[in-house]
């Protein structure tokens, strides 16, 4: 073993060391998914998806009688999408800010149509933004942790289950985030709600044994915060 210095690159990760703290981006890595798709030239967009953008599978159009329609048909090579799919869940790895697109567009991956394929190539438009956004690992750290969640009730027109969204943040610095949909369906927004507060809490206990194991202090109790309609004016204890 010999000693290469500071880290500066990882597995398409780059590491921007500063007096605020470690920036990790993935700058390079967005930039050349740009290139391959040819979009170097292409317009940014302001969101990743379509406001109401509704996304249908083919058994679901084949229920409904719509699946005549040839502008949405199967794409011929549906290896293409999954690749670029792939490329896109490896770019969440930085970019917290595409979990919820990149979990829609999964569903998908057996038998993507062209309207999945343009929805991906939209998410490609708005990396295009900002391609070196990342997380910050702050150097002032506070020694406290919190999470912050949220439920979209009943998203997925096909099962009628919801999506739990939540991220956490220990000493100020992001450190875990997921957007998923729910295992069973809530039959009310409170109960969806509820869910999402569960898989955070169970994510903070396991973050929060994992700190103490490796010998470090966390600082309880930790807040969680839930409702974004009030502002997570809400919260609930742990420990």
């Amino acid at each position: 073993m010999k000693d290469l210095g500071e880290l500066k690159y990882f597995l398409g990760i780059e590491f921007a060391r500063s007096a605020d703290g470690i920036l990790m981006h993935q700058r390079k890595y967005a930039l050349k998914i740009i290139s391959e798709l040819g979009l170097g030239a292409a317009k940014p967009v302001a969101t990743p998806l379509e406001v109401n953008a509704k996304l249908t599978t083919k058994e679901y159009d084949d229920h409904l009688g719509t699946s005549s329609d040839v502008v949405d048909e199967l794409l011929p090579d549906p290896s293409v999408y999954q690749r670029l799919i792939g490329k896109l869940l490896y770019l969440t790895v930085t970019r917290p800010n595409l979990a919820f697109s990149v979990q829609v567009l999964s569903q998908f991956l057996q038998q993507p149509k062209r309207s999945h394929m343009e929805a991906a190539m939209r998410v490609v438009k708005y990396v295009k933004n900002h391609p070196g956004q990342g997380i910050l690992m702050s150097s002032k750290t506070t020694g406290t942790s919190e999470g912050f969640c949220d439920a979209d009730w009943a998203v997925c027109q096909h099962t009628r289950r919801s999506v739990t969204a939540f991220l956490i943040k220990l000493g100020g610095s992001l450190v875990s985030w997921k957007s998923k949909k729910q295992t069973t369906v809530s039959r009310s927004f409170a109960e969806a709600e509820y869910k999402s507060l569960t898989a955070t809490v169970v994510e903070l206990v396991w973050l929060v044994g994992l700190i103490k194991e490796i010998g470090n202090e966390v600082q309880l109790s930790v807040n969680i915060h839930w409702d974004s309609k009030v502002n997570y004016a809400q919260k609930a204890v742990l420990f």
